[in-house]
Parts: structure tokens; sequence; C-alpha cells
């Protein structure tokens, strides 16, 4: 399993379209993958689990992967995010 942390710096947030993004970015991948946001776990497959978290900017979010192809699907969300603009990866 792979976990990395990002805090949102969009003005906006995690909105619509970036969510809607990231969730088609992610969907194709057999690995499961998760949203953590206040004690809060979506799916990060589904667009309705995203939304509901309402992640406003400079709110950290972490995500999970688990799978035989957790390590790219994880290097998609990394691309994605950043190139967005829609966070930077939290250090460990």
């Amino acid at each position: 399993m792979i976990e990395k942390s990002y805090t949102i710096t969009s003005e906006e947030g995690l909105h619509a379209r970036p969510a809607s993004k990231l969730v088609g970015a992610v969907s194709p991948f057999s690995a499961d993958v998760k949203m953590l946001y206040k004690d809060r776990e979506v799916n990060l497959k589904s667009i309705m689990g995203v939304m509901s978290l309402g992640v406003s900017k400079g709110k950290t979010i972490k995500v999970t992967a688990d799978g035989s192809d957790e390590e790219s699907l994880m290097a998609k969300v990394d691309e994605l995010i950043i190139a967005e603009g829609l966070g930077e990866a939290v250090s460990s």
C-alpha cells in the first residue's frame, strides 16, 4: 500500500472539474484507491464520494492506493494534482 498527502492550494478547493478529472484518471487502474479527509474515507473512483468531502483551500487530504498497479496509479494522481494546480505534496 502507498499513501501520500497533499495540501490543496487551489482557490476553489477540490471542486467538480478537478474532482472529475481525478476520478477519470484513476478509474482505469485495478488498485483500490481512497481519499481521506477529516476522518472520512471515500473511494477516489467515485465522483459523488469525492465531492461529498467538500475539501477547501489550505486543507490536507491523504490518498492511498493498494493493488498491483498502485505505483502507476499514485504517479498519475501526483501528476494530475500538480498539473492542474490543485495542490502540493506534503513532505513526510
